[in-house]
């Protein structure tokens, strides 16, 4: 029965998969064998990572090439996100992405030093005209590093089409070794409304894993009725790394017909935020376990394939079904799970009880909540279903029911804070309370009169908070009135103790110098290569500010000839 499934199954994929994009016109951008740390449109927070994350042996500093011939279409160097990115636009209509980078190759690395010291700012955006910086495949473009919001060295590689959409790379024939079939790790059953039940429960459960020989699985009899679906928590790995990474493929069949296909294949920006309605929400944030719904459901995502009823299974009395799971990567090395399901009706026994407040948010619908001085827009559309809300505030502390509920855009918070003495109310800002410790993390703050507000994705608990005390800077790598001669960088330490760094200024001699922020380890760098200093003696000023205006002045003293 598998084999046949499993022909089935493979000959619909080759069909649907015919590979139109080119194979041999994209090169590898690191020389080597190729070994990923993260693949295409894995699972990650509030998105679908957009290409491969290619290790570089726990170093930076490796030499980019450029994947194939083109020009520098853009270039984009931010503190968090991709660091510094270059993008490079091919005839053919593609564009590759290399991000996180150390940094780029001398001409192109004037090329933009020029323009940041024009606009006398680190973070920039250029987007070059094809003349201005013409590459050949194999060109030196870059060394690879850990900039932006990286969690450590590597390489994240892109190939995006004319409309921006990112594409798996493999399927350019980007080559990664890998025989290892897909881990699958948890599945789940799902009573999809109140007249549906999964063994004698209305409410989600955990199916029992049963290991075969050829590493497939079979699972428990299910005794099910109504509308039901299935969740699942799988990885794969490749041949020479541990990584726990994205499949490429997951497919169903219930009775021997296709019934719901999620292709990891391409995907737009625009849509990669529906991920949170995607996975199990509620279960990803008390568990910290991503759990891919195997059915369609207020999800506009065209990375799933709706083949029979949005993947819902409709289970009928003294029937009996089975319903099968196929887990692929890339290279087609397969896991299996077979489940059998009874549908009778001896299964019910309790309705979930579910909950009530005074609340009640209809998605389709804008909703105005307000109690004593704060106040939360929500517009229509904010989420994917119809829920009841807990709201509640206390003093100067908003609670706004658990962070378990997907939005689909940004809602607004408001503090009135007319209260308050003239004088204190710059150091105001609005926070998200994180953690069981109710950590304040600093939620973009915009005042207006005596109205603060902040747009948020995330439910949760919010407060007013005061921030009075300045940035600190010091020196990191020299002391004041000391012999710099032989240095090839500045180093200075700068950090905030709540709101954050909003922005920083250095000069030389009252000029202008570019200072880079790397903000896991708190450092501003400056390179002494950017500048020709005739001055023996030197004054160096820095100015700090957070993101409530309260800034930091630090001044030094060097020689150098």
């Amino acid at each position: 029965m598998k084999f046949i499934l499993s022909l089935f199954l493979f000959c619909s994929l080759f069909l649907n998969a015919q590979n139109n994009y080119p194979q041999d016109y994209f090169a590898n951008p690191l020389d080597g064998t190729l070994v990923l740390a993260g693949t295409f449109a894995e699972l990650r927070s509030n998105h679908f990572h957009s290409g491969l994350d290619i290790k570089t042996q726990q170093r930076t500093g490796l030499k980019v090439k450029a994947s194939a011939s083109g020009f520098v279409s853009r270039i984009k160097i931010a503190h968090y996100g991709y660091g510094k990115a270059l993008y490079i636009t091919h005839p053919n209509g593609y564009t590759t992405v290399y991000a996180h980078l150390q940094k780029f190759s001398p001409e192109i690395q004037a090329y933009i030093k020029k323009k940041q010291y024009e606009e006398e700012g680190y973070e920039i955006e250029l987007f070059p005209t094809p003349e201005e910086l013409p590459i050949t495949q194999g060109d030196i473009v870059a060394y690879s590093g850990n900039t932006g919001s990286s969690g450590g060295p590597h390489l994240h590689f892109e190939i995006r089409n004319k409309d921006e959409h990112p594409i798996n790379p493999m399927l350019f024939g980007i080559d990664i070794l890998d025989t290892t079939a897909p881990v699958i790790q948890s599945l789940y059953a799902y009573p999809l409304d109140k007249n549906s039940f999964v063994n004698k429960k209305n409410k989600k459960q955990k199916v029992r894993l049963i290991p075969l020989k050829n590493g497939d699985f079979v699972t428990e009899k299910i005794n099910a009725i109504g509308n039901i679906g299935f969740g699942i928590k799988t990885i794969d790995r490749q041949d020479l790394a541990g990584n726990s990474n994205g499949v490429y493929n997951i497919q169903t069949v219930i009775n021997g017909q296709r019934n719901f296909e999620i292709d990891f294949k391409e995907f737009s920006f625009d849509e990669t935020k529906h991920i949170n309605t995607f996975i199990d929400y509620e279960h990803y944030k008390t568990k910290k376990e991503r759990i891919q719904r195997l059915y369609k459901k207020h999800n506009p995502l065209s990375l799933l394939k709706s083949v029979t009823n949005n993947g819902v299974l409709a289970i009928t009395d003294s029937t009996n079904s089975v319903y099968k799971i196929r887990v692929s990567d890339y290279k087609n090395n397969e896991t299996w799970i077979t489940v059998n399901i009874k549908g009778t009706k001896k299964t019910i026994t309790a309705v979930k009880e579910e909950k009530t407040t005074p609340y009640f948010i209809k998605a389709n619908q804008a909703t105005n909540l307000k109690e004593g001085k704060i106040a939360v827009d929500f517009y229509k559309d904010t989420f994917y279903n119809d829920f009841y809300l807990d709201f509640e505030v206390k003093n100067d502390t908003l609670f706004l029911d658990d962070d378990t509920v997907p939005t689909k855009k940004s809602f607004k918070i408001s503090f009135d804070v007319s209260q308050y003495k003239d004088v204190d109310k710059n150091k105001l800002f609005i926070a998200r309370l994180i953690g069981y410790k109710d950590y304040p993390a600093y939620s973009t703050t915009k005042r207006k009169g005596d109205i603060l507000t902040t747009n948020s994705k995330y439910l949760g608990k919010y407060a007013l908070t005061t921030d009075s005390i300045a940035p600190t800077i010091k020196a990191a790598n020299f002391k004041d009135k000391q012999w710099l001669s032989n240095f090839r960088y500045l180093k200075v330490k700068i950090t905030d103790d709540l709101s954050g760094i909003s922005n920083y200024r250095a000069t030389i001699n009252g000029k202008f110098i570019l200072m880079e922020y790397e903000y896991k380890t708190n450092t501003l760098t400056y390179d002494f290569d950017d500048g020709d200093f005739t001055n023996t003696n030197n004054n160096l000023k820095v100015i700090v500010t957070d993101n409530v205006g309260n800034n930091s002045t630090f001044e030094a003293l060097f020689y150098r000839k």
